[in-house]
């Protein structure tokens, strides 16, 4: 009848108030949620789902109120019914009895509101502020809305709070966000008073969401595992409760009639909570719809026979979080979360979200951020660490956020993203370089190439002079014969991968059996476990591959040295055809005896360097730097090089240098003397306000052959392959340490024969340099001693 006389529009003076304490209106005027407009009832979830404003008209369109007409507002947490809009002549105002809402939330949604005689924050009863909104003359509009958007209720804050349970409170933090321990105290160090949020008011929400962050273990059947419950106590009934076993989530509740009282569970299907992750669940119930969200995913709706009661009582009721006021039924994983949004889905507020499983409403400030020197001693903090120590050991999902201790190394890594970070390293400092193996080739070795395959393990192959080059593997700490394969005086290899595929292409030097001059790309077959051909392509006296990508495609630049007595030939980049998976000539650019290709990135711009060694009259020609621009490469900058044999591109801090390893000064005009092996190579740096390199250092070599740039712990290196000094091929090679402002000065001289090629590599044990000779068939692998 009350309903009825609202709909008339009786005055709001005229209404039997007596029926509510403290002038309030009954409860049955404003069921929990609805907006009441003539003939337009709508709940929460059905104004969702049609996208209606909270203020809605009965003809979805324009309509003048009369004055004396009433619409109904939903309600704020713990009220007992809703505000009223109250049409009076050139105003309408909005009677607001009471809530933990302040006034302001609704003056600030409407434009050109003002409070009246605004009551104080309460959550149920205590004065009746109103607003008055002026318009003239008063027009609602369908798409007007009206603020009434409850505010999230903590219930985890409410057990930590410092008139709360402080002392048992413990914290861990486990991959990478903290959590509550509550198994730590006994239950009711986690509980409190249900008046103590529903103070004045002691119905609970009608229609309200549950959100819930944990980290649940592993549990046998047929155990369960209280969240949350609120009991009755002078009874010990249970009124509310939300508990989970090894298969369902379940959500209980107490109906009562005429007839009595009973419990109605609601159960869904959670056995993907035990995978030792952290979850976000929201829970949302509406009358008889209960829907279930886990980590903003796809909704679990349940229609039930029973309604959630809308008079369910808490007056005298205790609510525990974690347990039911008993031991058994503890909760004994992590809680980082645990919210009630009375009046609406909280889904709407949490998600989307960039990280669902840990996605925040409200968090205790004990959780948020890092524990303060007060906070640690007032909660006591640990972390659930695992620590696996040995060989690299896998980072996957499933090892994300453990952390791996290299104790060869004395670092430490995070697993993040399938990739182990470094955290905390030792400054290692490079003490002495000692022999760590003697690896005899095929014959002599013109060049290395040390690559991994992910499950296999650590490979080098040898471009040996003679009719077959040879892959060593990493096993037992030394490099072990793998696989021979049939090269013509290969130079050099290059390794690569295009998405999964995995390859290794050899520069061949001389012709084959049939006079070709052919290259051969090999294809890793991971059923075989062996590299098998997979393109021949002509090569003209190659000397060394080089694999990049531009712009997602991928490219192959051959250095082709001569065509019979002709140095001053084309060599060729390849493009790769995803339709045929095969290389295909894309671009062709002079070269002078090319010896070697080097590609490097600055910002988004892509280089390509080249080492020109002889023009077929001198060594002192022009190597080139190109860029690539509008799809091909095109001149950058020229160097004057001698005899360039190798380019090595390096990085320290932000500066970018490149370095040159020249191997000799000849001309045929001029007297060959043994002098002219001992010449200067060079290393170059990025001006970047120039936008050009320029001659940063100049290090005195013996007929250097490649340079390669290697760091330990905070230094950094480089070594340099001195192969003949005019007179002896045993030379010895030398390690340079950056020193800043002085450069790289020399530290370690290293006694090499006919020493070709540098390749550096790391295991589990250390870390190592290995080089190639091309006057013995013997390689070397020396071992980094660090302090």
């Amino acid at each position: 009848m009350i309903l009825d006389q609202i709909l008339r529009g009786t005055p709001l003076a005229h209404l039997p108030a007596v029926l509510c304490p403290d002038g309030l209106l009954p409860r049955e005027c404003f069921r929990r949620g609805t907006v009441l407009v003539p003939s337009t009832p709508l709940n929460n979830r059905e104004r969702r789902l049609q996208g209606d404003p909270v203020l809605a008209t009965a003809n979805r369109g324009h309509q003048e109120a009369a004055p004396g007409s009433f619409w109904g507002l939903p309600e704020e947490p713990g009220r007992c019914f809703g505000a009223v809009l109250v049409a009076a002549g050139p105003v309408v105002r909005v009677v607001h009895p009471a809530g933990r809402a302040d006034p302001g939330d609704v003056s600030e949604s409407v434009a050109g509101a003002s409070v009246q005689g605004p009551g104080p924050r309460s959550v149920c009863g205590g004065g009746s502020p109103s607003f008055t909104l002026p318009m003239s003359p008063l027009v609602f509009e369908s798409g007007f809305i009206f603020d009434t958007d409850l505010r999230p209720l903590d219930v985890l804050a409410e057990v930590v709070s410092s008139d709360g349970a402080a002392g048992a409170v413990r914290t861990v933090q486990v991959l990478g966000a903290r959590g509550l321990q509550l198994s730590a105290a006994p239950p009711r160090a986690w509980s409190f008073p249900a008046s103590r949020i529903f103070f004045r008011c002691d119905l609970f929400p009608e229609e309200f969401s549950i959100v819930v962050t944990l980290k649940v273990p592993r549990l046998p059947p047929k155990k369960n595992e209280y969240l949350l419950t609120v009991v009755a106590e002078e009874r010990d009934v249970l009124l509310l409760g939300l508990r989970y076993s090894s298969t369902h989530l379940h959500f209980l509740f107490l109906s009562e009639d005429r007839a009595g009282a009973w419990q109605t569970r609601v159960s869904f299907r959670s056995a993907s909570l035990m995978d030792s992750q952290w979850h976000t669940l929201v829970l949302a119930v509406s009358a008889g719809s209960f829907s279930l969200i886990m980590d903003c995913g796809l909704p679990v709706d349940i229609m039930a026979d029973v309604p959630f009661p809308a008079t369910l009582s808490v007056r005298g009721a205790r609510v525990f979080v974690g347990s039911r006021r008993r031991t058994k039924g503890l909760f004994t994983g992590l809680v980082r979360q645990l919210v009630l949004l009375p009046g609406s889905d909280a889904t709407l507020r949490l998600c989307p979200s960039r990280n669902a499983q840990l996605a925040e409403l409200s968090i205790p400030r004990v959780l948020q951020g890092k524990p303060g020197d007060n906070e640690v001693l007032k909660y006591p903090y640990e972390a659930d660490m695992k620590v696996t120590l040995g060989s690299r050991p896998p980072c996957t999902k499933a090892q994300d956020a453990t952390f791996w201790f290299d104790a060869a190394r004395k670092e430490l890594h995070l697993c993040a993203s399938s990739h182990w970070v470094s955290v905390l390293a030792a400054k290692a400092k490079l003490d002495y370089v000692e022999e760590h193996q003697r690896l005899p080739t095929n014959s002599e070795t013109l060049g290395l190439e040390v690559f991994g395959i992910p499950g296999v393990g650590l490979f080098v192959a040898a471009a040996n002079r003679k009719a077959k080059s040879a892959v060593y593997k990493w096993t037992d700490g030394k490099f072990v014969s793998y696989q021979n394969i049939p090269t013509h005086q290969a130079q050099s290899w290059r390794h690569f991968t295009i998405g999964r595929e995995i390859f290794l292409a050899v520069a061949n030097f001389g012709p084959n059996e049939k006079g070709q001059e052919v290259s051969v790309i090999y294809k890793w077959s991971h059923r075989k476990l062996k590299f098998t051909p997979h393109q021949r392509i002509a090569t003209h006296s190659a000397r060394d591959w080089e694999a990049f990508e531009v712009d997602g495609e991928h490219f192959l630049a051959v250095a082709n040295h001569r065509e019979g007595d002709n140095h001053n030939i084309d060599s060729v980049i390849y493009k790769w055809n995803p339709s045929t998976r095969l290389f295909e000539a894309n671009q062709t650019i002079a070269t002078s005896g090319a010896y070697d290709w080097e590609f490097f990135t600055v910002g988004p711009y892509s280089f390509l360097v080249v080492a020109n060694t002889f023009n077929g009259t001198s060594t002192k020609v022009h190597s080139h730097l190109y860029v690539w621009l509008v799809g091909s490469f095109r001149l950058f900058q020229s160097f004057l090089t001698l005899g360039a044999a190798d380019w090595e591109v390096f990085r320290i801090g932000d500066r970018l240098f490149l370095a040159v390893a020249n191997s000799h000064s000849y001309d045929v005009g001029m007297q060959l003397r043994n002098d002219s092996y001992t010449i200067n190579s060079v290393i170059y740096e990025l001006n970047v306000t120039a936008q050009a390199f320029v001659k940063f250092q100049d290090i005195p070599t013996c007929s250097a052959l490649d340079w390669e740039f290697f760091s330990v712990g905070e230094d950094h290196f480089l070594v340099v392959a001195n192969s003949f000094d005019g007179e002896s091929f045993s030379v010895n090679s030398i390690i340079y340490r950056w020193q800043g402002y002085e450069g790289f000065v020399a530290v370690h001289s290293l006694p090499t024969f006919g020493c070709r090629d540098w390749e550096t590599f790391d295991t589990s044990a250390g870390s190592y340099l290995i080089y190639s000779s091309a006057k013995e068939p013997l390689s070397r692998v020396l071992r980094l001693r660090t302090t």
